[in-house]
């Protein structure tokens, strides 16, 4: 059976899981595939000819197993080397269920065959040096015997916090200091570290470690460092700084595995660079007016920093939760494991499939790749594993997930959404949670019901297993087809919109939560001069002007809502009213704003706000001592250059010269050349006419 022109191999794993062969075909017909089904019962061990067979082919060859992936990876290389290879888990996610044989478990499996098919573009990624030069940070005995442990392995020095009475080595094979880090910065390979009460151990000490005379503010650079204080962590999110580990001393197998793991921290490395960043359409800041701040305040590690009108993400800091993509509201911060718009192609490819396979109301299950996929093992393996209408849907970071997917899973058929995280990332649920709250307040008010986006934050397998058996079926709204195109903002509208075209209740302006990515902005148009400040802070071209006349425009659709025009106005006359309106109005220029022009008393030019130059004339005439005659009045009332003309026309001008001379042309010469030549022939004529005179006489 081929899917997207790739060769598939399924297995039944030695009939532990009940597949039918026939349904099952019809069910993979129905969701992209060709040729006939043939199911293996044992294609690591009896059957594994089969799996050669299919490297040489020229198809890449996509094995419906991914425990014996290890195996089928070897032998692909023994093969055929130049053969592309690719996994897919279809046994712990469908086969092994106690609702294995449901219709919906048969659809499901052909659904994740079509997801996994799909063409995942490459990440792009950052890399690392380390050279192996490693702080220890400790107390006690503890500390300095693991830094002897790592001496070999690792250029190694000890720090030791408040130390109490330890006795010295008997040989210093490592440098010992004592001292407190009052500040940290880095990452992997590149740590650097600010120490007060620095003082290096004393050579003489002889029944404890004694040491010399301290100093503050001592720096230092490190590649790696080992925290066994058991205090507060150097770093915020401490799990995700690369290159800083913290067991707990007083845990012997934490303190071992981390000795374990530190020496392996020396050469070069690569991590992904899970955000993508377009300054062009950041909404942080405008000329030092700040608007939007989610992505710093919501970046656990703090990789984020304000540059200016922009901000600066460090690849390096970046732990790859995704919280920064997830509530950017014009998609200037982009998660991009995997890149582009892959994700999106995955869901609509995944629920489509689903749903032309004979699915029905389906739960997508969002989780992680690393303890969210161990959860689906577990209750496999050891319960009833997931229900039949329970898509799992792996991303490597569930925080990473904004309201552009849950409205594009809620728009693609997802009768329900699941997010499944650990109890360990309750703290970086913040903008997660914002995020479902959008989404609820959306299908409530369209008439589709709450309810329908679920967070679990759950490490028990069983659990997660009897909440997802105990949720009851929804039906999805109507299933949309659009292609999920353009950036983040694209995507949102068009799924918002499928929504509230096919909406039980379609409401045409829905009201938001404050902080809401859409919206209105109101102005106070008494108070308003049109100044036009607004509209240059305006990062998104939602507010608009016109050069011909004094107007002032608004493209709701394009607004997110970032509160830069409100903090830019001098005249603080601008309101933000966050709602989504989904009337056509929204998609255009609406005035909030409109004057008359005043025209220059001089040469007519508009160049101003008739009420704004009567107020300013008005305000200044008699009252200051630079406007206390008519055409010092008058220069008010003229166009930036008309008044200067005017200045230079004073008699009295300090700057004023004499006339300047008049321009001349290659006319006037030409001119001034035929008066000479008309002016010579007419005396010559008059001569010639006193001589013929003459000659009559």
């Amino acid at each position: 059976m081929e899917m997207r022109g790739r060769r598939v191999l399924l297995c039944d794993c030695e009939k532990t899981m009940p597949l039918e062969a026939k349904a099952l075909e019809k069910a993979c017909r129905a969701a992209g595939a060709t040729g006939e089904l043939a199911l293996e019962t044992q294609l690591c061990r009896a059957q594994l000819g089969s799996l050669q067979q299919a490297l040489l082919g020229e198809a890449p060859v996509m094995v419906a197993c991914t425990q014996e992936a290890p195996l089928f990876s070897e032998v692909a290389e023994e093969s055929n080397p130049q053969a592309e290879l690719g996994f897919v888990n279809i046994r712990e996610t469908a086969g092994w269920s106690a609702e294995a044989e449901s219709r919906n478990a048969t659809a499901k499996i052909a659904a994740l065959l079509a997801e996994a098919a799909l063409d995942i573009p490459a990440t792009p990624s950052v890399s690392y040096e380390s050279q192996g030069v490693c702080l220890v940070y400790g107390r006690d005995e503890r500390a300095l015997e693991a830094a002897r442990r790592l001496a070999g392995r690792l250029e190694v020095t000890l720090l030791l916090k408040e130390p109490g009475e330890i006795l010295p080595p008997r040989v210093m094979d490592v440098p010992v200091f004592r001292g407190a880090i009052t500040r940290a910065a880095g990452h992997l390979g590149a740590f650097e570290i600010v120490v007060d009460g620095y003082a290096p151990a004393a050579p003489s000490s002889r029944g404890l470690l004694v040491f010399e005379a301290p100093r503050d503010n001592a720096s230092s650079a490190c590649d790696l460092i080992l925290d066994l204080t058991g205090d507060a962590p150097l770093f915020p999110a401490h799990a995700r700084r690369d290159g800083y580990l913290r067991p707990d001393p007083g845990d012997p197998a934490a303190v071992e595995r981390a000795l374990f793991d530190i020496v392996d921290l020396v050469g070069e490395f690569e991590k992904p660079r899970y955000i993508a960043y377009d300054p062009d359409i950041c909404a942080h800041s405008r000329s030092r007016k700040t608007g939007c701040s989610r992505c710093l305040d919501s970046c656990p590690v703090s990789a984020i920093r304000s540059v200016g009108d922009i901000v600066e993400i460090d690849p390096q800091v970046c732990g790859g939760c995704g919280l920064c993509a997830s509530v950017c509201p014009t998609g200037a911060a982009s998660y991009q494991l995997p890149a582009g718009d892959a994700i999106f192609q995955r869901l609509r490819g995944l629920l489509a499939a689903y749903r032309a396979a004979g699915g029905r109301e389906p739960v997508l299950l969002i989780h992680d790749s690393r303890q969210g996929a161990e959860l689906v093992s577990m209750m496999a393996r050891h319960g009833r594993g997931l229900p039949g209408a329970v898509l799992p849907f792996a991303l490597n970071e569930v925080t990473s997930v904004g309201f552009d997917l849950l409205a594009c899973a809620l728009a693609y058929g997802a009768g329900q959404i699941v997010l499944l995280v650990g109890p360990e990332k309750a703290e970086e649920l913040g903008g997660l949670a914002e995020q479902i709250g959008l989404a609820e307040t959306v299908m409530t008010g369209l008439g589709y019901g709450g309810g329908r986006v679920h967070l679990l934050n759950e490490i028990d397998p069983e659990a997660v297993e009897a909440r997802l058996y105990d949720l009851e079926p929804r039906e999805p709204a109507p299933h949309g087809e659009f292609l999920p195109m353009g950036g983040k903002r694209t995507r949102l509208l068009l799924a918002l919109r499928h929504l509230h075209a096919k909406a039980p209740t379609p409401l045409d302006v829905l009201p938001l939560p404050a902080g809401a990515p859409f919206g209105r902005v109101q102005v106070d148009a008494a108070g308003c001069t049109l100044c036009l400040a607004c509209v240059s802070a305006c990062p998104t071209s939602a507010l608009l002007d016109d050069e011909s006349r004094p107007w002032l425009g608004f493209v709701e659709e394009s607004c997110v809502q970032c509160g830069l025009c409100r903090n830019t106005c001098p005249e603080s006359v601008i309101s933000l009213e966050p709602r989504l309106n989904f009337d056509n109005e929204a998609k255009g220029a609406v005035k909030l704003n409109e004057e008359p022009a005043f025209h220059c008393i001089r040469c007519g030019k508009p160049f101003g706000v008739q009420r704004s130059i009567e107020r300013i004339a008005d305000q200044l005439a008699e009252k200051h001592y630079m406007f206390q005659g008519r055409e010092q009045i008058e220069r008010i009332m003229m166009c930036e250059d008309c008044r200067v003309v005017v200045e230079f026309e004073r008699p009295d001008a300090p700057m004023a010269g004499p006339p300047r001379p008049k321009t001349r042309t290659t006319e006037d010469y030409l001119r001034e050349r035929e008066i000479e030549e008309a002016r010579a022939k007419l005396l010559e004529e008059r001569a010639q006419g006193a001589d013929d005179e003459e000659t009559r006489h």
